[in-house]
């Protein structure tokens, strides 16, 4: 019998490496519900959704709007049934560690998530891949996660059990250390056991999980979420003396000091989040906005008018540089009571960032990240 198991595994292990040089040159994928809090499904086949495409997805994505909750899954795959809302995931079939850290710097760039929920060591596992050191290699790209998104939440997964007696020690062994992992890398990485959520009689070939199994893990994912509110919020406020990236969640770009300059008068705009010195600001208890340490967030002028730019200039004091945070995520300038805005609700790179009459859209939404 196993034998028998280990032949169903090892079947299913080729299928789903061969699906994943598939999915690495797979088209980008379709963003169908931006809008909502940004959650990035992360992992190998068993988030891709091997033998049920969508996975645990489905499962999840029905809690989550059961639940009143506005989310969006993103990620450069793209799969799943036409019940499921939301087909973007970033589930690679066959990827080990090493091969979600080669790409993980690019993938929060492009996507800029609020959550991630990470599935990932199932590969170095069945490939026999330097298992000794495959908790270090966890610690890593947490580490990396950590270092480019300090305030992402991120959910680690203590991975599936397997039917193979000889992979599931392995996979117990792997899962024993995770605990301590996650414990040191700070209040925003949660350990989820996902392992005692299902049990063999839940694998549809040893490895991945049949329908039923990928239900309980999505349900076992919503309990987590649920756990920590904030993964399913944008934290709308800056937090004084912090130095963070902020960032519009409709475009998934951050507020940017145009080719990072530094010259009064630099035009504020938005691009890609990469954390560099010209989108690191730093809120102050007078209400500024700094950058560089000694140049704030300013209204051009102290202008009132729509469409007034949105700079940097030296720190001054006046009311051009003095902004209201509010919970609901927009900014108010003191001088004018009109909102940080980007220009006609662009979502492309460079667009500008100006002053226009508050009006709740997406366009005036920012969140720290």
């Amino acid at each position: 019998m196993r034998s028998i198991v280990r032949r169903l595994a090892a079947g299913a292990f080729g299928l789903a490496l061969a699906a994943g040089l598939t999915l690495a040159t797979a088209a980008p994928a379709q963003a169908e519900s931006n809008g909502g809090v940004k959650i990035m499904p992360l992992g190998d086949s068993i988030t891709d959704g091997y033998n049920v495409p969508g996975g645990y997805r489905i499962e999840l994505w029905r809690r989550l709007a059961a639940g009143g909750y506005t989310t969006d899954f993103v990620g450069s795959g793209f799969n799943g049934p036409s019940n499921l809302g939301d087909h973007d995931h970033e589930g690679h079939s066959g990827w080990r560690i090493d091969q979600i850290d080669a790409n993980i710097v690019g993938w929060l760039q492009a996507y800029a998530p609020r959550t991630i929920l990470l599935h990932i060591g199932t590969n170095d596992m069945n490939q026999n891949y330097d298992i000794a050191n495959a908790p270090a290699r966890l610690s890593a790209l947490i580490d990396k996660i950590r270092a480019n998104d300090p305030t992402v939440e991120l959910f680690v997964a203590q991975i599936t059990p397997e039917s193979d007696p000889t992979l599931e020690s392995r996979v117990q062994a792997y899962n024993a250390a995770i605990p301590g992992i996650v414990a040191q890398k700070g209040s925003h990485t949660h350990l989820v056991d996902m392992h005692s959520a299902l049990t063999t009689a839940d694998l549809a070939d040893g490895v991945h999980p049949n329908a039923g199994g990928y239900d309980k893990m999505g349900a076992r994912w919503f309990s987590a979420l649920q756990s920590v509110p904030a993964s399913l919020s944008y934290v709308g406020v800056p937090p004084v003396g912090a130095a963070v990236s902020v960032l519009n969640p409709q475009s998934g770009r951050c507020l940017d000091v145009t080719g990072a300059g530094t010259a009064a008068g630099t035009q504020i705009i938005i691009w890609d989040c990469h954390g560099s010195a010209n989108q690191t600001w730093t809120r102050t208890a007078a209400g500024e906005l700094r950058v560089y340490g000694n140049r704030c967030l300013d209204v051009n002028g102290n202008g009132t008018a729509n469409g007034t730019k949105i700079q940097i200039w030296d720190c001054n004091g006046t009311s051009a540089q003095r902004f209201t945070f509010n919970a609901d995520g927009s900014i108010v300038g003191a001088g004018s009571g009109k909102c940080v805005d980007v220009t006609s609700s662009g979502t492309a790179n460079a667009t500008l960032v100006q002053l226009y009459q508050c009006n709740g859209t997406g366009a005036q939404k920012w969140t720290t990240r």
